[in-house]
């Protein structure tokens, strides 16, 4: 039963990976951009620790934070970026 709710769980996330590439290719604005890549990246690291569930492999959940961590400091930098302080 939690396999399938798993499973059920990570294709509502593909359907949000697509949904965001989606507003990402077709944004009117950088901003709309920018949020849809890191809507990308949190739906990414979901998949990744659902991955790390499903093989039962703890060092991905490492790779999460990790990408976690790069992708906050990412976006921290493209938001600066488009208010003009870099």
């Amino acid at each position: 039963m939690a396999e399938l709710i798993l499973q059920i769980a990570m294709g509502i996330a593909m359907l949000g990976v697509l949904i965001a590439a989606v507003r990402m290719i077709l944004g009117p604005s950088a901003a709309d951009r920018a949020v849809a890549l890191d809507t990308l990246t949190v739906i990414s690291i979901s998949l990744i620790v659902m991955g790390a569930l499903f093989a039962g492999r703890v060092i991905y959940l490492d790779v999460a934070i990790v990408y976690g961590i790069l992708s906050f400091i990412g976006v921290v930098a493209v938001a600066r970026y488009l208010e003009g302080g870099l």
